[in-house]
């Protein structure tokens, strides 16, 4: 019972001293919208008001080979489940287009590339998980380093 009238008490000293807001959320909302406007700034930050920069544009390439990726694998074992023929009838049916080996080319560079790219960029992120890497020079290094591993290998399996 005590300890009731402890917890009543102590609701009553906390709410007495509560006061109402002054404004509502919506009146809050339209002061710093007018002062937005007022100021003639962007309605929220856009990608037009940044610097551009290596780590920016990795981060966002990264999050589009994952994608991108992923969606690939997807819709290959789809495919794999749906197609009512097997591999090699697909794989003669592609050597029977005649493409050209410029073309063949292309399309492993593009296959190989996001591959070796976010491989080598999730190890990097890997590094960062445990701590390693966050000085700015380190951050462009191994950003720099990974852009270049990931053509170099991106060129070598194009020509396997």
């Amino acid at each position: 019972m005590a300890l009731l009238l402890r917890s009543v008490h102590l609701c009553s000293v906390l709410f007495k001293s509560a006061a109402p807001m002054g404004t509502t959320a919506k009146e809050e909302m339209n002061k710093f919208w007018s002062k937005n406007a007022r100021l003639n700034r962007p309605m929220s930050p856009h990608i037009t008001i940044y610097k551009w920069s290596v780590p920016m544009m990795m981060s966002i390439t990264h999050r589009g080979t994952g994608v991108g990726l992923s969606g690939a694998i997807s819709a290959f074992a789809v495919a794999a489940l749906v197609l009512p023929d097997n591999y090699p009838y697909y794989l003669d049916l592609i050597h029977s287009l005649s493409v050209g080996p410029f073309l063949i080319g292309l399309a492993k560079f593009g296959i190989a590339f996001p591959v070796s790219y976010h491989t080598y960029n999730g190890i990097r992120h890997l590094c960062w998980d445990i701590g390693k890497g966050f000085k700015i020079p380190e951050v462009y290094r191994t950003g720099y380093t990974v852009i270049g591993l990931s053509i170099v290998t991106s060129i070598a399996l194009t020509f396997l």
